[in-house]
């Protein structure tokens, strides 16, 4: 193990040099950020108690609707992970990788690291923002302390758990998109599987007439039963509780990590 942590440091030093040197990173991280800030700004503009029977009988799960932007941003963060290890099947630099560091696991792994670090990054950032907007936008549209909506902050445990969890939800959004990419060694190809993966389950789910199908497709898809994180109310009527959803997303980004690294261990460079 001491021999492993000096290798380990190296490959993912390498990494991080390879992935902030990528020119689309800094416009990455804009958009997952911006796309999560407004996206969620837009859903929190959208709500007013006054669509309600009284301002008290909305029953709005408010740190869920602040947080709902992720829905956009993480396409970004698929792009992201995908180019990590598919750019260097595009430009041929792979053998080169490999050539510096022969072992693909650690190769991998130090690939891992690196594009976590960089979505958990964005993920904080885009959720103190939505969260920010929740603060700036909900009182004006009545949701109130006098109407029984506290305004949302980090020392509440719920909005807490919504916020880190949403986090952690991106950061497995990218290494799901690393597993892929390294799978079909295809950037396009990755991506739109990717894509495919996480919003295909809400909109079948959305053309399903069977409620017990729907509970199905919302408690097996990667993005809903990852997403029910954000939950913080009615968590009884969850078709999976908060934390459970976000390990059906680990399991999902366990499952590309270990089929790419396997496929990487086996075929030519």
């Amino acid at each position: 193990m001491p021999r492993r942590a000096p290798r380990l440091r190296r490959a993912v030093q390498a990494e991080w040099t390879k992935l902030r040197t990528v020119p689309s990173l800094p416009w990455l991280l804009a958009v997952a950020v911006g796309l999560t800030v407004l996206g969620s700004a837009g859903a929190l503009a959208s709500v007013d108690t006054s669509q309600c029977p009284t301002p008290s009988e909305c029953f709005e799960d408010t740190t869920k609707l602040s947080l709902t932007g992720i829905w956009l941003g993480q396409a970004a963060v698929v792009v992201l992970g995908v180019l990590a290890m598919g750019s260097e099947y595009g430009t041929g630099t792979i053998g080169s990788t490999l050539a510096a560091t022969p072992s693909r696991r650690l190769v991998l792994l130090a690939k891992a690291v690196a594009v976590s670090a960089v979505a958990l990054v964005a993920g904080v950032l885009g959720v103190l923002g939505s969260l920010a907007a929740g603060r700036a936008i909900l009182p004006g549209n009545g949701f109130t302390s006098a109407n029984g909506y506290e305004p949302l902050s980090l020392a509440d445990g719920p909005t807490l758990r919504a916020a880190a969890g949403t986090v952690l939800y991106l950061g497995l959004v990218a290494l799901l998109s690393l597993g892929v990419a390294t799978a079909v060694r295809d950037t396009a190809g990755a991506i739109t599987g990717v894509l495919l993966l996480l919003y295909a389950f809400p909109i079948v789910a959305g053309l399903v007439s069977d409620p017990a199908w729907q509970r199905r497709l919302a408690r097996y898809g990667p993005m809903e039963a990852g997403l029910s994180i954000q939950n913080t109310t009615r968590l009884d009527d969850l078709p999976i509780a908060p934390w459970p959803g976000l390990g059906v997303l680990a399991t999902y980004a366990g499952v590309a990590l270990l089929s790419g690294l396997m496929l990487f261990q086996v075929r030519d460079a």
